[in-house]
């Protein structure tokens, strides 16, 4: 099974409201599985999880903050403030490689095709842009972070015309 044949069973599933589809082919097993904690798992009894994951019953992670930059997940306060999202479940970058800057900091100016960040996802490396004009206020996610299908990135302050 090729990359684009589950990015449409992942659309057939968004699109049907599934949360769970299962295929068998002779040895071929796959498990795709919407909501959380999300797993997908292979033949040969391996299993990839996402690292933000949690054990049912269990409290979630608290967040962690490594610098002022770092804020929560919650929606904007200022219905001026905008969120750039997370458009599939991957791994957050953001910076191209460990030894360049970051993409944008907390200040920055951007505009529609700003990129702000890199996610990762089965060894693809997608580009974030902004898709707005305004100023990031707040990064809402660390480097090298697990983040899920819409979660929050950045929050950008809208340019007012």
């Amino acid at each position: 099974m090729d990359i684009k044949q589950l990015k449409d069973l992942v659309q057939l599933m968004v699109e049907n409201d599934l949360t769970r589809v299962e295929l068998r082919e002779g040895e071929t097993h796959i498990l795709l599985r919407r909501g959380f904690p999300p797993v997908i798992a292979a033949t040969g009894g391996a299993v990839a999880q996402p690292a933000v994951g949690a054990v049912p019953g269990a409290a979630p992670p608290a967040p962690q903050q490594t610098s002022g930059e770092v804020a929560s997940n919650s929606p904007p306060a200022d219905p001026n403030e905008h969120l750039i999202r997370s458009p599939m479940v991957g791994t957050f970058y953001a910076q191209p490689d460990p030894d360049s800057p970051p993409f944008v900091n907390v200040g920055d100016e951007v505009g529609p095709d700003t990129v702000v960040c890199l996610v990762e996802a089965m060894k693809v490396f997608n580009e974030i842009k902004a898709e707005v004009s305004g100023r990031i206020t707040k990064v809402l996610v660390k480097n090298a972070q697990a983040v899920e299908f819409d979660q929050p990135l950045f929050a950008v302050s809208l340019a007012h015309e």
